[in-house]
Order: C-alpha cells, then structure tokens, then sequence
C-alpha cells in the first residue's frame, strides 16, 4: 500500500473516532475513487496516481464551486470548498507562481523550445514536477506565455 493511501486510511480512521461526520464521507469518496481507478484498471496505485486523483478531485471541486457561485448558490459552494479543504490535505505544498515560472523556463531551456509547436515537449517535461503541487492550468498560462 502506498504511503498516501495509507495516510488517508488512518485519517480516516482518525476523523471516525472523533465522530466527525462530513470530514469522514469526503474521505471515503476519496478512498472509492482510488478504488474506482484500482479496479477500472487492474492496478494497484502508488502515490504518483493518488496526486493525479486528488488533483482532478480538487478541480471538479473548483469548477462546481465556480458555478454554484456564479448561480448564486452559496450554500452548495460552501459544502464544495469544504471537500476542496478536504481533498487538499493530503496534496503536497503547492508551488508558488515564482517556482512554477523557474520549473517551465528550465523546462524550456531543457527542450530548447521556441514556439508553440512545441508545448507539448515542454509541458511532458513539467507536469511530472507539478502534478499534485499546482494548478495545470495556470502551468499552460505560464507556457503559452513564455512560448508565445
């Protein structure tokens, strides 16, 4: 078992001794959606793939804290950013811009890259190092910028 999935394991644990109901439901969604991807594809996940999980998770949760916020539905965007608080406990510290910016441009630099023909060279390079630690898209922004 992968130290992530373990970690989530005895917080979960942890969160049911101390009957906190809502922490305890977000952990297992998380836990079934590893389990959902185990099984879909015969593997079993190791901690690279449960940041990819948690990551996605995240995104979800900020795209539909967007729109109940756009649609004036602040009680279904709480209940979101709550599960986003949740889920990004057990993602690594997030990058600050500044360092996004110094991986893309070594990446850059690595692949000697000069237009946008070839993000998708730079971004290979990027995403392992970003994967659970900032935001893709803003990764994009930061390539297209630097690129264009």
């Amino acid at each position: 078992m992968s130290e992530l999935k373990k970690l989530i394991s005895d917080t979960l644990k942890t969160s049911m001794r101390a009957k906190e109901k809502e922490r305890v439901t977000i952990i297992r969604s998380i836990q079934a959606e590893i389990k959902r991807v185990e099984v879909d594809e015969r593997i079993e996940v190791e901690d690279d793939r449960v940041l990819a999980i948690l990551d996605k998770m995240v995104k979800q949760r900020k795209d539909s804290f967007q729109q109940f916020t756009d649609g004036g539905r602040e009680d279904l965007a709480e209940i979101e950013k709550k599960e986003m608080d949740v889920i990004a406990e057990f993602l690594p510290q997030q990058l600050t811009e500044e360092e996004v910016t110094d991986i893309v441009k070594a990446a850059i630099a690595e692949t000697g890259a000069t237009s946008m023909q070839q993000m998708g060279a730079v971004m290979a390079i990027v995403k392992p190092q970003v994967q659970g630690r900032g935001d893709m898209s803003v990764v994009s922004k930061q390539v297209k910028a630097l690129l264009g």
